[in-house]
């Protein structure tokens, strides 16, 4: 399996910025696909960006154009860059490894967006 760890989240203002990082136990180019998702309270968890091995990025409308997913292998981690933030972007944010050794979830790092 693959550990994964959240951190970075926090409260920030309106039109504010955080980055978040996801550090995996393993490398994190021999995962096929590193994502981030969120859940805000009562609502479904929804996707919100993708990075593949070979380093082809995606993203949810919702966040197109404000936020960004990057990597550095070598410390094995994954980050959310997350620009123009809205109270609506307020959730547990959660990052998942899909790979040979399964699906795996890291514990979340909450958002609030909030004046």
């Amino acid at each position: 399996q693959v550990q994964l760890v959240e951190s970075g989240g926090g409260l920030v203002q309106p039109v504010g910025s955080l980055r978040l990082s996801c550090a995996a136990s393993r490398n994190i180019l021999s995962i096929n696909a590193m994502k981030w998702y969120r859940q805000a309270p009562a609502n479904e968890r929804e996707f919100v960006a993708v990075i593949t091995s070979g380093g082809t990025t995606n993203y949810a409308d919702s966040v197109k154009g404000r936020f960004i997913i990057s990597r550095e292998s070598a410390r094995n981690t994954v980050y959310l860059q997350m620009n123009n933030l809205k109270p609506e972007d307020t959730a547990v944010y959660l990052c998942k490894a899909e790979s040979i050794w399964g699906n795996n979830w890291g514990q979340g790092t909450q958002v609030t967006v909030s004046s």
